[in-house]
């Protein structure tokens, strides 16, 4: 199924009667999808990410509900597939069945994303079940990369299920020769909500603890957040490092401005980053996604 880069009502149609009359169809355009190699070229990464709702975070900023509307999220998502330098999208099933049907996929990496049972807000949310993909899923739908989240509370018990999946999930891609890339924080509560901290120090503690989950390392990358002294951060592992972008909370300028700073740091292959593009406070995500993709692969 082929679609222009913004889906008409008429795609949207199509992709609903597919799922009620031919679902095999999904698993047909992910298998026909055309394929690349994760890095090529400059060897950097920018990754758009959509894995928020399946954990029920769909606030974006100030608007509680911004990412309810699945129409409305497909339509910007395929804006930034569009644009050049964009090299991948990261989603759960749904999401990426969605863009698969849609015939977004493409010469695109595709990471599925794999621990969505922390619901936000939960009282269960550090026991962060592995609700999404699984490898095997991933390397049989043909899927590039996969992606794990790892908050770390030493006063929840919740967190040591969920340390024990993520080394399962490193131990299986790892033997599938899948590479996967790990989100970890160090977190804890404050007044009943999580709360990640963000000091060098946090960041550091938990690349430690994440860098060791797992039988073998050679296939793991990091997912993290920049934070001040952020070479600090990434003197810590020798992994490949991609950096998240969190919500859109702040001035996009300002933003921009920090990522380009990591970017320049040894270790860091590029960016993941979902709302912060995705729900720009003007709403134009193809000028959004556009100075992203020029702050990871220059040449642009």
């Amino acid at each position: 199924m082929t679609a222009a880069p913004v889906p008409t009502a008429e795609d949207f149609a199509n992709l609903r009667r597919l799922r009620a009359e031919d679902p095999a169809a999904i698993g047909e355009a992910l298998a026909s999808r055309r394929r690349r190699s994760v890095t090529q070229g400059d060897g950097r990464l920018f990754i758009v990410a959509a894995d928020h709702p399946a954990r029920g975070a769909i606030a974006v900023g100030a608007n509680p509900t911004a990412m309810a509307n699945r129409y409305d999220l497909l339509e910007r998502m395929a804006i930034a597939l569009s644009r050049p330098g964009v090299d991948g999208v990261l989603g759960t099933p749904d999401i990426i069945d969605d863009l698969a049907a849609l015939g977004l996929l493409d010469d695109k990496i595709v990471v599925g994303s794999m621990n969505r049972g922390g619901l936000r807000g939960a009282s269960f949310e550090l026991d962060d079940r592995y609700t999404a993909y699984d490898v095997d899923a991933m390397v049989r739908q043909g899927l590039d990369f996969a992606k794990t989240l790892i908050r770390v509370d030493l006063d929840d018990a919740g967190t040591a299920a969920t340390l024990e999946a993520t080394a399962r999930a490193v131990n299986a891609a790892a033997a599938a020769q899948l590479p996967i890339m790990l989100e970890p924080f160090m977190s804890r509560r404050i007044d009943g909500k999580v709360v990640n901290d963000l000091t060098a120090e946090a960041v550091i503690l938990s690349t430690a603890i994440a860098s060791g989950l797992g039988n073998s390392s050679a296939y793991t990358w990091m997912k993290l957040p920049v934070v001040d002294q952020m070479e600090r951060v990434l003197e810590a592992t020798t992994m490949p490092t991609l950096l998240l972008g969190g919500d859109n909370g702040g001035d996009l300028d300002d933003i921009f401005a920090t990522w380009q700073a990591a970017l320049a740091l040894p270790g860091v292959r590029g960016l993941t980053v979902g709302r912060t593009l995705l729900y720009p406070a003007d709403g134009d995500v193809a000028a959004a996604v556009d100075t992203a993709a020029r702050l990871v692969h220059t040449g642009l």
